[in-house]
């Protein structure tokens, strides 16, 4: 997946969460399709307890006894989970990765109690975690404050007299609000140690330009609901024309959806790299007042900017100039009251749901309070809650084994460039190069953020959440100009997920994705090589992956390819487009290939590279057979069980809309289904679900 802080993309692992299922079984003869799979879980695991080996790691139960894995890797994996499990009333969809994070939300939660439980200094930290926490939880509180926390930005949107004060406002909103354009700051592309501003598309209700654009029954549902919303944000707000308004603002959302560049198009580094100086940007973009705008933004004086969607900015700035006041005021109002519904009163909080939980993923209902408020927290405050959680969660054990198994990644890494027989020496010798000067993070930052300049009032939920954005966005404002802080996290240790950055060239593994299923210290290698190695291989790939093998080992986009190492390169990388867009995750939607392309070389290089690397660390010695699993398999099977999922056709619909990743079943399948390994394994033959001949298989790193 794709990270996207209003910022350019940054490789994740996935936009979900999760962990593993308990009780053992005997693995059923359709999982392996050989005569290994008749031994008992009784007879391995007492087997295992004389010989003091570690257990399997899997969970025998889900599997599926009628399905073989040389026909579906990932239903028999999971199949008797799949048949099984629900998908909770307030989830739109349930897996390992959402198991893992609902145990992560706990284990926070535990944090702010004990801190809650007990008096603390006045301004401290601490004491601003349990006030942000309580203030939030506080519903009686909110319900009776009404739209008085809002009053003062509600105002301030009245108070915009002309296309000057409205410029003013856009910018003094950045990092609170999501606005037709977006201001940050991050490493500029070609020079990564310097942090650049940049400009880029938003402000859309709705997750994409395509449900607002697309001819499609169920996005028009959507559509639907959505103006409902809208509708019943202007009564609840006190619009005399309720209808009316909702209509308009619809309206003005479609013409900067009509702006907007693709997913696709968003993908190209190249072309949403186009730096220029503010004077030069007013000349081509004319209709918003830029100095009035970046002023606001806190952008003021700076030499120059990268504008990400070059022609969507131009059209928005446009539509600032054309689009009465009147609309824009209508549209500002409507975007902070849904943006803050949340810790709005109640009426507020149900139609958020109604749109955003129920009619775009399927929720039945909404989270717990306790874990809205978790995760607002961790926007807030997550690193001080990380360095908690991380000294309660986290042994040090645990960072030194994940150490070695980068190690043996990088390794397999090295290995694979060097047997590749459609690249060129030149070539090899900069991919090897750039492989050499990974930076790896594993757990948490060795500096914690400081929020001793946050605000947090007790009884203030609404000010504390644009306190805390308008916060954060500062401190990335402050950094225009200045060199690049490499120690920096773009994730709290509290996060299950993992990502790669191209322009600081890093994977990073916070503390909370390394646990089973991903990472189980008590497990054999071969689930651990294949859940969080191939996570670890995955996010390694990036760096390797049709956009990330634009930078090089120092973070820059620069062309390190011969002309002919490309061009193989994409030849590739067309197949893999061809084999996704044939996958069908709902009726008569097939996946875009092009989209999820960067993700699936990702899962395709990273599955290929942990295998190698669990070969590796077998010293040329067999792998133990374990609940009746030789340790081939059991790599296979673990990857097949880290990607546990199941999803509401809501939520399906809106990650095949938006989401660079393909969906967990096709992810298991379309790796494996390419990978030696797993064809020698489980012995494929012609005529298998999963058969694909040696010269078919598609191979990249």
């Amino acid at each position: 997946m794709k990270f996207l802080r209003l910022a350019p993309l940054v490789g994740m692992i996935f936009l979900a969460h999760g962990a593993i299922g308990a009780e053992a079984v005997a693995p059923a003869a359709g999982v392996l399709g050989t005569a290994a799979a008749t031994a008992t879980a009784t007879a391995a695991a007492a087997a295992a307890a004389a010989a003091k080996v570690p257990n399997s790691g899997l969970d025998l139960s889900a599997f599926e006894s009628k399905v073989r894995a040389q026909d579906d890797l990932f239903r028999a994996a999971n199949g008797a989970w799949l048949n099984t499990a629900s998908i909770p009333a307030d989830k739109s969809a349930y897996g390992a990765f959402e198991q893992l994070a609902d145990k992560s939300d706990a284990q926070v939660r535990a944090i702010i109690e004990a801190l809650s439980a007990k008096p603390q200094k006045e301004g401290s930290t601490e004491q601003k975690i349990a006030a942000f926490y309580s203030s939030y939880l506080d519903l009686a509180a909110i319900d009776k404050a009404g739209l008085a926390p809002a009053q003062a930005r509600l105002d301030s949107i009245a108070a915009i007299k002309s296309k000057a004060d409205l410029a003013q406002w856009l910018g003094g909103a950045q990092g609170v609000s999501n606005l037709p354009v977006n201001l940050y700051v991050m490493a500029d592309l070609k020079q990564p140690t310097i942090n650049r501003a940049l400009a880029m598309q938003g402000g859309l209700g709705l997750p994409d330009r395509d449900y607002y654009l697309k001819a499609d029954a169920k996005l028009a549902q959507v559509r639907k609901a959505y103006l409902s919303y809208l509708i019943t944000l202007a009564k609840l707000s006190g619009e005399a024309a309720p209808d009316q308004v909702a209509a308009q603002v619809l309206a003005l959302e479609t013409r900067i959806a009509k702006l907007h560049w693709s997913n696709v198009a968003n993908r190209d580094p190249v072309k949403t790299y186009n730096p220029m100086t503010p004077a030069q940007l007013a000349k081509k973009a004319p209709g918003l007042d830029w100095s009035a705008f970046l002023k606001a933004g806190q952008l003021d004086g700076i030499d120059r900017l990268s504008v990400t969607q070059p022609s969507a900015i131009i059209g928005l700035a446009a539509l600032v100039n054309t689009v009465p006041l009147a609309q824009w005021q209508q549209y500002l109002k409507l975007r902070v009251l849904d943006e803050n519904a949340r810790v709005l009163p109640q009426a507020f909080r149900e139609a958020h749901f109604a749109l955003h939980g129920a009619a775009l993923t399927g929720a039945k209902e909404p989270l717990p309070r306790w874990q809205q408020g978790i995760n607002d927290v961790n926007q807030a405050l997550g690193e001080a809650l990380g360095q908690v959680y991380v000294a309660e969660h986290f042994p040090p054990a645990y960072k030194a084994r994940m150490q070695e198994l980068v190690a043996n990644l990088m390794a397999a890494y090295r290995d694979s460039i060097d047997g590749l027989s459609w690249m060129t020496p030149a070539t090899k010798a900069a991919a090897r190069e750039k492989l050499s000067k990974y930076m790896v993070k594993i757990g948490y930052p060795d500096t914690w953020r400081d929020y001793s300049g946050l605000d947090v009032r007790a009884g203030d939920a609404f000010g504390n959440s644009a306190r805390s954005a308008a916060f954060e966005y500062q401190r990335i404002a402050q950094r225009a100009g200045k060199p690049v802080d490499r120690t920096e996290w773009g994730m709290t240790p509290q996060t299950v997920n993992a990502y790669y950055n191209p322009t600081l060239n890093e994977i990073v593994f916070p503390a909370a994705i390394l646990q089973p299923p991903f990472f189980d210290m008590a497990a054999d290698d071969a689930v651990n090589y294949g859940a969080i190695g191939a996570v670890i291989g995955h996010e390694i790939s990036h760096g390797f992956d049709d956009e990330g093998s634009q930078f090089d080992g120092d973070g820059a986009l620069r062309n390190w390819w011969t002309p002919a190492d490309r061009k193989a390169f994409d030849a590739i990388g067309a197949k893999l487009v061809a084999q996704y867009s044939k996958y069908e995750p709902l009726p008569g939607k097939q996946l875009n290939g092009k989209l999820t392309l960067g993700e699936n070389i990702a899962d395709l290089s990273g599955l290929q590279i942990a295998y190698k690397a669990y070969q590796r660390s077998l010293n040329g010695e067999p792998a133990v057979v374990l609940d009746g699993i030789g340790g081939e398999q059991r790599f296979f099977l673990g990857w097949a069980q880290a990607w546990r999922y199941k999803a509401r056709d809501e939520k399906a619909l809106q990650l095949l809309t938006t989401d660079p990743h393909s969906p967990p079943s096709f992810r298991t399948n379309g790796a494996a289904i390419n990978n030696d390994g797993f064809h020698q394994a489980f012995g494929t033959k012609e005529g298998d679900a999963m058969f694909k001949p040696s010269e078919q298989r598609i191979r990249i790193w």
